[in-house]
């Protein structure tokens, strides 16, 4: 038994001496990395360029100024509904005649097409009959009331004569805007009562607007029903271009606010914000936005894809030049001048826009910053590191 425990206690005696054994809270050796001994760049490190660059420097005080923020997002043009007519037929026939095809510009009125059809035949004919038959009703009636004042015919003739003159206006009056609803216009019924009703036959399409054919799909013989899509009528002249924002940039605009549309290889147009979506986009997230765009020129395509941008203005705030900023180790930051040097000062930067950038920390108002010849700056800074052996 105390052989044993002799040898017992001479184990835990060469366990303790050994290194990394007995003592637990010890930290092994770390690694070498060669990330060690790439040195890194003193922030603190004030720099004496020689003449020649100084030369090329030039320095700004940082100042307050607003520094709008610039919101960009992809967008399509899009036609104006208000100015978008499809043409159908509301009168089953046949295509007679052919008046424009695709691609001619058309005023509002201009015939488009001419069609034939016997259902139109029958209400003319019922509207020429109904008409007269209400003129000769109502001259009858008048005859009457004025017999009726001398007392020559019985108050039962001017009833029934009345009654008359009632039923054959309401018939006619029924046919007269059966053809109102077909299209045809209150001067064609003119024409119709004037004899002219040869030519009334045909159902007229006409353009409702002004614009350019870009759908024609009717020819010379065709039968038609009624509701059938024959031509498309666009105008242009004011195309709609829809973006979609992030619900957190959407909510800094409002209707009226104005934004730019940028095409590809085009010119920059201004355009108003005239619409915002009340409900986000249920799968992106995003607010549905529109502009009403001029485009009487007729540059900006409906369905092609420009750039959409809105610009709000921001609080002032300490702001530079985009021009002095650089990074330097991954480190973004500016160059400060000092009484015996320059240093490199981190900072922090906000938005950015028209050539200006917002700083949030690491330069104060009054700062002299370096704006040009920053590039030499930093290359004189890494020499000198380089140079230093840091």
């Amino acid at each position: 038994m105390i052989g044993r425990y002799a040898t017992t206690g001479m184990i835990l005696t060469i366990l303790a001496v050994l290194p990394g054994c007995g003592d637990q809270g010890t930290e092994p050796p770390k690694p070498f990395s060669p990330a060690e001994v790439v040195p890194q760049v003193p922030v603190t490190h004030t720099i004496h360029p020689p003449p020649a660059v100084r030369e090329r420097l030039r320095t700004e005080p940082a100042m307050r100024r607003a520094v709008p923020e610039l919101v960009t997002a992809p967008g399509e043009v899009a036609l104006d509904l208000k100015k978008v007519a499809k043409i159908t037929s509301r009168i089953g026939g046949q295509v007679e005649h052919i008046h424009v095809q695709l691609g001619d510009r058309v005023k509002p009125g201009q015939p488009l097409a001419a069609i034939g059809s016997l259902q139109l035949d029958q209400l003319v004919e019922e509207y020429l009959v109904g008409k007269a038959q209400a003129d000769v009703a109502e001259n009858s009636l008048r005859r009457t009331e004025k017999l009726r004042t001398d007392d020559i015919v019985p108050e039962r003739k001017l009833i029934e004569d009345k009654g008359h003159y009632l039923e054959t206006k309401a018939r006619y009056q029924h046919v007269r805007e059966k053809l109102l609803a077909m299209g045809i216009s209150k001067a064609e019924l003119a024409g119709l009562e004037r004899g002219g009703h040869e030519e009334g036959h045909h159902y007229t399409l006409t353009s409702p607007i002004a614009g350019t054919v870009v759908a024609q799909n009717a020819v010379r013989g065709q039968g038609v029903a009624p509701g059938a899509e024959l031509f498309e009528v666009v105008d242009t002249s004011r195309v709609w271009v829809f973006a979609n924002l992030p619900i957190e940039q959407a909510r800094k605009f409002k209707e009226g606010d104005l934004g730019t549309i940028a095409p590809k290889g085009g010119e920059v147009i201004t355009a108003p914000l005239t619409y915002l979506a009340p409900v986000a986009d249920e799968t992106t997230r995003t607010i549905h936005v529109r502009f009403e765009v001029e485009n009487r020129q007729g540059h900006l395509k409906p369905h092609e894809y420009v750039e959409v941008a809105l610009t709000r203005s921001g609080a002032p705030t300490v702001a530079v030049p985009v021009s002095a900023l650089t990074t330097i180790d991954k480190t973004r930051g500016v160059f400060l001048e000092g009484h015996d040097g320059y240093t490199f000062t981190p900072i922090d930067a906000g938005h950015e826009s028209g050539g200006w950038v917002e700083i949030r920390t690491g330069v104060k108002e009054g700062n002299p910053v370096v704006i040009e010849g920053v590039f030499d700056l930093k290359n004189v800074l890494l020499k000198e590191q380089i140079g230093s052996g840091e």
